[in-house]
């Protein structure tokens, strides 16, 4: 009896632990046998970075969750443009990066302008969004009051640029109508504390570091984007999704402001196969509240938000995979 008392318990625990996994091995949907864990280099962004920060907690709970399945290693880099081309030039399995700036890459558009389409990566699955926020000073109240004002729209090059001249474009406003800075956020800040620009767009993860600091010491406000615009503008480019900033999020802020987000994604290569991918995906939701315990933004992760926003690019076989057994997709 004993024996067979041990039996049915040794069983069970297999059976807890075949159901708690991260589905490396054939849950990718490759058959046969694991091959021990799959080394994977994840192009990330500045370690003071979000993309650092978060990537780093994912990394942390996958490869003790999903010891079997994966071995993440972050790397730090110049965030998203750099991924994809790290991705593209095989120095890097994984990356997170804007899901425009995704779309740019794929089309050889904008960003890329004049470049050959960059085709030998996949879409993973989208994080959390990324907001587009137009701080302005008080005495500004809509977007379409940009017009002849001093704006940061972000440095030269950056997909923060290419999210300004889209939104002021859906206004009817080019960067002709404005007079043109190129900051970063934090030099955004102190220009609107200074008064030497009237107004920044700053495409991050709300709240940001920059933002919360400038509202300690400076009343601004954030400039809606309104219903109509914002549907112009998602007809024109899909990568944008619909968000409200809530009331408190900065002192100043004392209604909930609607505008719009590009969404933080992760994208593979096409080299890295289905099942390491597959055991990713289902990791991330199967430890959703280690993730979230270690990061805020993990609490963001959610089925539905994990395949919008994706424009152009194909899903990769195993994020695909996944998304189709839980009916996402």
């Amino acid at each position: 009896m004993k024996k067979k008392l041990s039996l049915i318990l040794v069983v069970a625990m297999v059976l807890v632990l075949a159901l708690s996994g991260c589905g490396g091995g054939d849950n990718g949907g490759g058959g046969g046998e694991a091959a021990g864990p799959v080394n994977i280099s994840m192009a990330t962004g500045g370690t003071s970075g979000t993309y650092y920060g978060f990537s780093g907690i994912v990394a942390n709970v996958l490869n003790e969750k999903c010891a079997d399945a994966l071995k993440i290693s972050v790397e730090s880099t110049g965030a998203s443009m750099a991924n994809v081309q790290l991705v593209a030039a095989g120095e890097a399995d994984m990356a997170i990066i804007q899901n425009d700036v995704m779309y740019y890459a794929y089309t050889g558009t904008d960003l890329f302008e004049g470049q050959s389409p960059i085709t030998n990566f996949s879409a993973v699955m989208t994080m959390y969004p990324e907001t587009v926020q137009i701080v302005a000073n008080k005495s500004i109240t809509s977007i379409d009051q940009l017009k002849g004002k001093k704006v940061s729209v972000g440095d030269a090059g950056s997909g923060v640029e290419f999210n300004a001249k889209q939104v002021l474009n859906a206004y009817g406003i080019s960067f002709d109508d404005i007079v043109v800075n190129n900051q970063g956020f934090a030099d955004s800040a102190d220009s609107l504390k200074n008064g030497t620009i009237d107004a920044a767009f700053v495409v991050a993860g709300a709240p940001t570091t920059a933002v919360t600091e400038l509202a300690s010491t400076y009343n601004f406000n954030i400039l809606a984007v309104d219903d109509e615009h914002a549907d112009a503008l998602m007809n024109d480019y899909a990568f944008y999704t619909k968000t409200s900033i809530p009331a408190g999020t900065y002192g100043p802020v004392k209604e909930d402001v609607q505008t719009v987000s590009v969404m933080a994604t992760y994208i593979a290569s096409n080299d890295l196969s289905e099942d390491a991918v597959y055991s990713f995906v289902k990791g991330i939701f199967d430890n959703q509240a280690d993730i979230a315990a270690g990061h805020a933004k993990g609490e963001l992760i959610d089925l539905e938000t994990a395949v919008s926003g994706v424009s152009e690019v194909p899903w990769h076989p195993g994020a695909k995979k996944y998304f189709e057994e839980q009916g996402a997709l």
